[in-house]
C-alpha cells in the first residue's frame, strides 16, 4: 500500500489543477482495500475515492484523505450457462482494457474506445458513448464496504444505473472501495456504427463491413480529432452531459430551431446534445482568464494555462446561465466539482 502525506494532486487530475491533500492512499489488493477501510475509519476525516482524475475538478485543497486503487489484472472466465465473465481489477486503465478485449476478439467495449479513467471509475459513472453505455455489460461488482471492512458482491441490478449515473454518485458517494468489476462477454455482438458519424467515416474509408478492429480505430480518430490530449491542454473530457428533456419541451424549441440535432430516448422524453446548446450560445472557442472552452469541441472546457479550479466553475456557470436563458434548458456537470 502506498501511504503519502501532504501529497500534491495535480498528476491526478487531467485540468492539471494544482492542489494537495492531507493524506494519499493507493491500495493494490483485495487486503489492502479492507486496511485502507480501516485507515478512513479510524482517521475521522474527510475523504475522496479517485480514479485516474479524468473526471474531477478541484477547487481547493482537499483537508482530509484521497484514496484510489492500484487493483490490476483481468481474466476471462466461461460460465457454467455458456456465457464469459470479465474480470477486471479496479485500477486498470479502461482504454487499455478496450483495447485487450478486442485484442482477444470481443467487441462489447469498441464503442467506448479511448474514454479516459480506469475501470472502477467506469462502473461509478456509467461511462457511454457512440449508443453504447457500460452498465449494459456489468454483471456484478466487488468491493469493500469501508463502515464495516467486508467484502461484498453487488449485483449491477441494484446499482440503478441511468444515464451517467449510478447509486455509487448518490446515496453510495464514499461508501465502497471497489475491488473488481466484472462485466459479461456476449461472443457474438452485434456492432453498431450507426451513432453519430462513424458511418460517415466508414463510409469515406470505404470500409462496408467494418471489423471490431476497424471500427475501433475509426472511433478513436474521430475522438482524437474533437477532444484535445490532457497531456496538452488541461480537461476532463466532456464538461457537460447531455440533457435529457421533454416532447413538449423539444416541440416547442424545434418550432424556432429546425436544425435542432436530437435522439430519441422513449415516446415522452428527447436527448439534445449539449455541445450543439453551447456552441448556439456562441461559447465556441471563448475565454474566461485562463479557462476556456475547446475551439473545436464545445462540450469541452479547458484550462489554457495556469487556471485555478474557481475559473473553470465561473466558465461553466456563465455557459449554464446561457443555455439556461435562450433555450430554457438546464446543463449538469458531468464531472466530480470537489
Amino acid at each position: 500500500m502506498t501511504i503519502r502525506n501532504d501529497y500534491p494532486l495535480k498528476a491526478h487530475n487531467t485540468f492539471g489543477l494544482s492542489a494537495c491533500c492531507r493524506q494519499f492512499i493507493e491500495y493494490s489488493s483485495d487486503d489492502e482495500a479492507i486496511e485502507a477501510a480501516r485507515m478512513l475509519r479510524d482517521a475521522d476525516q474527510p475523504f475522496l475515492i479517485i480514479g485516474e482524475g479524468s473526471n474531477l475538478l478541484l477547487t481547493k485543497d482537499f483537508p482530509g484523505i484521497v484514496v484510489r486503487s492500484a487493483i490490476k489484472g483481468r481474466t476471462i472466465k466461461a460460465r457454467a450457462d455458456g456465457t464469459l465473465l470479465l474480470e477486471c481489477g479496479s485500477g486498470e486503465q479502461w482504454e487499455e482494457t478496450v483495447r485487450w478485449t478486442v485484442s482477444q476478439g470481443y467487441s462489447a467495449f469498441v464503442n467506448l474506445s479511448l474514454i479516459p479513467g480506469d475501470v472502477g471509475a467506469s462502473a461509478i459513472q456509467n461511462i457511454g458513448a457512440y449508443g453504447v453505455e457500460v452498465a449494459q455489460y456489468i454483471d456484478h461488482i466487488r468491493a469493500v464496504d469501508i463502515a464495516t471492512g467486508q467484502m461484498t458482491v453487488i449485483d449491477a441490478a441494484e446499482c440503478h444505473y441511468a444515464y451517467r449515473d449510478s447509486r455509487f454518485k448518490h446515496e453510495w458517494k464514499n461508501r465502497f472501495l471497489i475491488c473488481q468489476v466484472c462485466y459479461r462477454l456476449p461472443q457474438d455482438e452485434t456492432l453498431r456504427i450507426g451513432y453519430g458519424n462513424i458511418s460517415e467515416e466508414l463510409a469515406r474509408r470505404q470500409i462496408t463491413s467494418p471489423t471490431a478492429e476497424q471500427l475501433r480505430q475509426v472511433i478513436i480518430d474521430i475522438r482524437r480529432q474533437k477532444l484535445p490530449d490532457p497531456s496538452v491542454l488541461g480537461n476532463a473530457g466532456s464538461f457537460f452531459m447531455n440533457p435529457i428533456i421533454s416532447r413538449e419541451h423539444f416541440e416547442r424549441l424545434v418550432s424556432n430551431y429546425p436544425d435542432m440535432p436530437h435522439y430519441e430516448v422513449d415516446t415522452e422524453m428527447v436527448k439534445i446534445p449539449a455541445a450543439w446548446l453551447i456552441d448556439q450560445c456562441g461559447w465556441k472557442g471563448r475565454s474566461m482568464g485562463r479557462a476556456g472552452v475547446h475551439q473545436r469541441q464545445p462540450l469541452v472546457l479547458v484550462n489554457l494555462g495556469g487556471a485555478t479550479g474557481d475559473e473553470v466553475v465561473a466558465l461553466c456557470q456563465a455557459i449554464q446561465d446561457d443555455v439556461k436563458r435562450k433555450f430554457g434548458i438546464e446543463l449538469h456537470p458531468e464531472v466530480n466539482i470537489v
